[in-house]
C-alpha cells in the first residue's frame, strides 16, 4: 500500500457508474495511503500532494475484477485436438496434459495470466486452481508469491478434485487427492494467507471443482470449514447439459438441488457459469443471495449455452465477470469479456437487453460482490485506490465520441496506467514489476515442454 498522497486530475471521463452515462467529465481523484480520499469534477482541492497524474484525454475507471480463471491453463492454449470440443471431451483430453504441471509451470502461468489481466485494466483476480499432481503440491503458495511479485490483488481459491475416473468421475487418478489432504491443506492456506483487513492484497476461498469431480461429502465438509473461518466458497455449476445428466444419474438430483443438499445455498457462495438453471432454481438462487461469475467467451467457445443474465438479475442474483481459461477462452483479457457479455445478450435479446455501462458495472461492482470485497469495485471515498486509465488518443479509439463506448465497443487496447492500492503497477502501457519479454520466453518454453511430456 502506498503511503503517498496522489492527485489524478483533468480526466477526460471518470467512470463513477452512478448515472445514466456511467461517467462524468473533467474528473479528479485524491488518494491518500492507498485509499480514495476525495472524488469530484472541475477544480480539485488545493492540497499538498506527493504526485500529480494528468489524466487529460484519459478514461479513468475502477480497476476491473476477474471472478473466474484457471491460470495454469495458459500453458495449453489452442491445443490442436480440442479446438472443436465441448466441455467433457475437452476436459478428458486435457487432464493428462495438466497432470504434468510442476512448480515452475504454476509460477510462470500465474504471472503470465496476471500480466495479461493487468494490461487489460484488471486490478483484482481470483484463480480456481484444482490440479495438484505430485510435482506441484504447493500450487497456491506459489501463486501467492507470483502475485506479490507482480503487484496484483489476489483472491485465490483452493480448488480440489476427489472423484477420479475409477470412482465414476472425469479426472485421472494422478490429479485427485483424498478428502483429508484437501481439507487439511485448505485450512493451512486460510491460516497462512487469508487477510480479512480492509485493503488486503490476499484472501483465500475454498473451491471444490465441480459436481463431476468431487464427492458429496467433500462439498459438505468444505462448507463447514468455510463457515468456521468465515471465507467464501466457489465451484462450477450448471455449465452444460452433460453436468445435469451426470448429477441426475449419480446423485438422483439436479446440480442446484445438490448444491442445497450439501449446504452451499448461501450468500458466501459464488458460482462459475450458471447457464442451465430452470426458473424455479433461478428464484431460489436469488432468495439465497448467491453470486455468479459470468464467463461469456468460455461459454461461447465450448458451445455450452447462453447465460440467462436478465432472468438471474431480475431474481436478485448478483453477477460478476470472469475470463475463465485460458484454455476454454484462450485469453486473459477482461475487456474482451465486456464485449462478449454485451454482444451475446444483444444477439439473442436485442439492443435493449443490456447497456454499455452495465457490463462495466458487472466487471467492477458485481465482481467485487462475488468476492465479498466491499472495499473495491468503484471510485468512491473510502474505497481502495484501484484504478485503470485508458488513453483515448489511440488508433483504436480515434473517432469515438463516448469514452465508455470506446472501451467496450472499439478494439481493445492496453491500459495506459494501472494503480493497485495506490501503487502504480502499469505505466505508459508497460508493467512496472516484471520483464514481460523474459516471462513470455520462459512461459512458451514451458508450454512446449508440457505438451511434449504428454505425448511422451
Amino acid at each position: 500500500m502506498s503511503d503517498k498522497k496522489i492527485l489524478i486530475q483533468h480526466a477526460e471521463a471518470l467512470a463513477t457508474l452512478d448515472n445514466d452515462s456511467g461517467y462524468v467529465r473533467d474528473g479528479y481523484v485524491l488518494i491518500e495511503n492507498g485509499f480514495i480520499k476525495d472524488v469530484g469534477t472541475g477544480t480539485p482541492p488545493d492540497v499538498e500532494v506527493d504526485d500529480v497524474i494528468d489524466a487529460s484525454d484519459k478514461l479513468v475507471i475502477p480497476g476491473m475484477i476477474n471472478t473466474h480463471h484457471h491460470m495454469y491453463q495458459t500453458l495449453t492454449r489452442a491445443v490442436p485436438d480440442v479446438l472443436d470440443s465441448g466441455l467433457f471431451d475437452w476436459l478428458v483430453k486435457l487432464y493428462p496434459r495438466w497432470a504434468g504441471i510442476d512448480d515452475e509451470a504454476i509460477y510462470l502461468s500465474t504471472q503470465l495470466a496476471m500480466a495479461e489481466l493487468m494490461l487489460s485494466g484488471c486490478t483484482t483476480t481470483t484463480d480456481h486452481h484444482y490440479v495438484f499432481p505430485e510435482r506441484a503440491l504447493q500450487g497456491i503458495d506459489i501463486q501467492v508469491e507470483a502475485a506479490r511479485e507482480i503487484g496484483m490483488r489476489f483472491h485465490p481459491t483452493r480448488g480440489s478434485m476427489s472423484l477420479s475416473v475409477k470412482d465414476g468421475g472425469l479426472p485421472p487418478d494422478s490429479v485427485v487427492q483424498d478428502e483429508d489432504t484437501i481439507l487439511d491443506e485448505s485450512e493451512r492456506l486460510i491460516r497462512q494467507y487469508h487477510d480479512s483487513k480492509s485493503g488486503a492484497m490476499t484472501r483465500i476461498a475454498l473451491a471444490p471443482c465441480s459436481p463431476f469431480s468431487v464427492t458429496r461429502s467433500l462439498m459438505s465438509e468444505t462448507a463447514k470449514l468455510a463457515k468456521t473461518h468465515q471465507v467464501r466458497m466457489h465451484t462450477h455449476l450448471a455449465e452444460t447439459h452433460d453436468e445435469d445428466d451426470f448429477c441426475v444419474e449419480v446423485y438422483g438430483m439436479r446440480p442446484t438441488d445438490l448444491l442445497e443438499d450439501v449446504g452451499w445455498m448461501n450468500e458466501s457462495v459464488w458460482l462459475a457459469h450458471g447457464i442451465h438453471f430452470n426458473d424455479d432454481e433461478i428464484k431460489r438462487l436469488g432468495q439465497k443471495n448467491l453470486s455468479i461469475a459470468h464467463c461469456p467467451s468460455s461459454n461461447a467457445r465450448l458451445g455450452s449455452g447462453l447465460f440467462p443474465l436478465k432472468k438471474l438479475m431480475d431474481a436478485g442474483v448478483n453477477v460478476g465477470l470472469g475470463v475463465d481459461g485460458s484454455a476454454s477462452n484462450d485469453a486473459s483479457n477482461i475487456i474482451l469479456e465486456l464485449r462478449q457479455a454485451l454482444f451475446l445478450q444483444r444477439v439473442f435479446h436485442g439492443p435493449e437487453a443490456i447497456q454499455v455501462a452495465d457490463v462495466l458495472r458487472m466487471a467492477t461492482q458485481g465482481s467485487a460482490t462475488c468476492l465479498g470485497q466491499n472495499e473495491i469495485g468503484s471510485v468512491e471515498v473510502g474505497k481502495a485506490a484501484d484504478l485503470a486509465m485508458f488513453d483515448l488518443n489511440t488508433l483504436e479509439y480515434s473517432g469515438a465520441h463516448d469514452p465508455l463506448g470506446a472501451l467496450v465497443l472499439c478494439a481493445p487496447t492496453r491500459v495506459h496506467t494501472l494503480m493497485i492500492n495506490g501503487k502504480i503497477v502499469v505505466k505508459q502501457h508497460q508493467l512496472c514489476n516484471i520483464d514481460l519479454k523474459t516471462l513470455v520466453e520462459k512461459h512458451r518454453r514451458k508450454a512446449k515442454e508440457l505438451l511434449a511430456m504428454a505425448r511422451g
